[in-house]
């Protein structure tokens, strides 16, 4: 019989990876195998942290699932579906009540066999873990550049410079010719002339 299968591939911002290139590994594999590939879906510059309600592919996919439109869901990798185990735990208990299938092509993982299900929740796990360890150690470094008294983030903008920007902008020179002159971000820019424009109401309502 031949099986009804749903692709699904994300990336986040900054990734060297396409939606393309996940997509093209999952064709390959559903000619290979026979299936038909009724529904593709995906989610571009979106973190597998966030929730379904961020991400409009998964939530359509979870909505396809729940229908049962599909037999097998065939995903690039664990870590595209997301990095909450609680999430990925979730999603295979969803995917398993309404007996749907789970292909994972990185990891050559099939959720239609007992060992391929054990598999994917340590897969979960181990994707937790590596988050975690990399939140503390990014904590670790921050605490030990306050201990060395280093400043954290940009320093502040020169004096000089800010009155510069005001007086531009006070002249009608707009956001970009301000910043190019100054050598400014145009977002710098931006927060300066919302300032100036809170002083200005503040004044008008006193």
């Amino acid at each position: 019989m031949e099986k009804r299968v749903a692709l699904y591939a994300r990336v986040s911002t900054g990734q060297n990876q396409t939606v393309e290139n996940q997509l093209r590994d999952l064709h390959a594999v559903a000619a290979r195998l026979g299936w038909i590939v009724v529904a593709v879906f995906t989610d571009e510059g979106i973190s597998g942290a966030k929730g379904r309600e961020q991400r409009p592919g998964y939530d359509a996919l979870l909505k396809g699932i729940a229908r049962r439109e599909f037999d097998l869901i065939a995903a690039w990798s664990v870590c595209r579906l997301g990095r909450s185990l609680q999430d990925l735990v979730a999603f295979l208990g969803e995917v398993q009540n309404r007996q749907v299938g789970l292909y994972l092509h990185v990891q050559g993982l099939d959720t239609t066999t007992p060992a391929g299900r054990a598999l994917f929740g340590m897969l979960g796990v181990f994707s937790e873990f590596e988050r975690a360890m990399i939140r503390d150690r990014v904590r670790a470094g921050l605490d030990r550049t306050r201990a060395k008294g280093t400043r954290l983030g940009r320093p502040p903008m020169e004096a000089e410079r800010v009155e510069a920007i005001r007086s531009m902008l006070t002249a009608g020179i707009g956001i970009r010719e301000t910043a190019r002159r100054t050598g400014a971000g145009t977002a710098t820019v931006q927060r300066i002339r919302a300032a100036m424009q809170a002083e200005v109401e503040q004044a008008a309502a006193a």
